[in-house]
This record gives structure tokens, sequence and C-alpha cells, in this order.
């Protein structure tokens, strides 16, 4: 089995990733439209969206994404962006405030048994934010590069009295990709596993799926309500 979690084998320059926030800090932070999800602030701030619009901080599936206008302003972000040699979705930074919390849940299809993986890159973190995926804790540092599988349950603590700040990207998978993730031990011919889903974790999914309707969506939405 793969691991739920896994540091990847390139790290990021941590004053340059925290002299780009700051220009992203003049700009309108969005909070989470999954309100259920969270207690406390948990805010966003799109580099590359569905409208390519900097406060549509939605990440679904199989849709059209674009640069923000945002992104043109942050040529660090941009060569990080370019060197995941793959197809981008979603591309955001996350800030979750002092003292919140983003309670257990799941992700739908974003394993990278599915096609999908997403990048965690901490901007601004500390050993007081407790980021749990599987019921383990992923030590991620400042300037480290995470893969995790978000299919799985997952929850986030903020104990601290300054925000988290991760820089995340959403990536489809490909040759480069799987040759990455080949050399990191991972057995890339793995098959996604199904996943049982509470009926609490269905009219989640369900609920997100509508806020953006389309074929897949509707698809996914028919097949948890037939099981």
């Amino acid at each position: 089995m793969n691991p739920s979690s896994i540091k990847l084998p390139v790290s990021f320059l941590i004053d340059k990733l925290q002299a780009e926030l700051a220009i992203c800090e003049n700009d309108l932070w969005t909070p989470h439209f999954n309100t259920g999800r969270y207690e406390g602030n948990w805010t966003s701030v799109s580099l590359r969206s569905q409208s390519g619009l900097i406060n549509d901080i939605t990440a679904f599936p199989d849709k059209g994404y674009k640069n923000t206008e945002l992104l043109d302003r942050c040529p660090y972000f941009k060569e990080i962006m370019d060197w995941f040699q793959c197809e981008k979705e979603a591309v955001r930074l996350l800030r979750l405030g002092p003292g919140s919390e983003i309670k257990e849940h799941i992700d739908n299809d974003t394993s990278y048994e599915d096609g999908f993986f997403r990048i965690h890159i901490p901007i601004i973190t500390n050993s007081e934010v407790y980021f749990y995926v599987d019921k383990k804790l992923v030590p991620m540092k400042m300037g480290e590069c995470w893969y995790a599988n978000f299919q799985l349950p997952h929850r986030v603590e903020n104990k601290s009295s300054e925000p988290r700040i991760h820089f995340t990207l959403d990536c489809i998978r490909n040759d480069w990709s799987d040759k990455l993730f080949s050399e990191m031990g991972f057995d890339i011919n793995s098959e996604p596993k199904k996943v049982q889903y509470s009926d609490e974790e269905k009219q989640q999914i369900i609920a997100e799926l509508s806020l953006n309707p389309s074929e897949t969506a509707a698809k996914i939405i028919s097949d948890l309500l037939a099981e």
C-alpha cells in the first residue's frame, strides 16, 4: 500500500516564499465555502482558478483552470509551479488562523491512484500546528514540499498564535510525475481504493459537488446515492 503522505525530494526558499506571500497579503482572502468543515478562520486566495479570479477558491476536478492576475506579480510561485512538469488545476494559498481547526473530512478522488495529486508547501507554520492524514501526524516544515492522499480522513489544528499558511497545487498525474513518485517508492500501478463513506460523509460530498454542477459531479452524486 502506498503511504498516506510523503515528502518530495525538493524544497523551496523560505525567504522568497514569504516575500511573495507579502505581495498577496494586499489581496482579498476569501473564507472557505464549506463552513461546516472548520472552526475559526480558514481563508484562501487563488493564483489559478476556474474563472481566473483571485477570490474564486473552489477546487473541483475536470474543470478548466486559468492563471489569475495575482500570479503575474509572483514570479517565484510561478517558478515553483513550473517545477511540476504536469497540468495544474487549482493553485492557492490557504491560511488557517490562530486557534482555528479544520475538522476531519475527506476530499473525493484526490489520491495519486485516482490520477490527481495535491501538493502542500508550508510558507508559515510552527510546531504548534498539527496536520493529520489517516490519523498520522505529518511533520511539514517551512519550505518543504509534501504530497498527501486527501481521500483519506485528514484534519488540521492550529494551536499557535500565528496563522498557518500553505502554498497548494492541484496537479494531474502524467509520465513525469509517475517517474518522480516511482523514485520515491510509490507503486504507480496500484489501483484506486474504493472508499466506504458514512452517510454524513456522503451528504458532505454531495453538498460540495452541488455547488458546481457538471456531468462528472452528477455521476458521482448518482453513484453515492446508489451505494
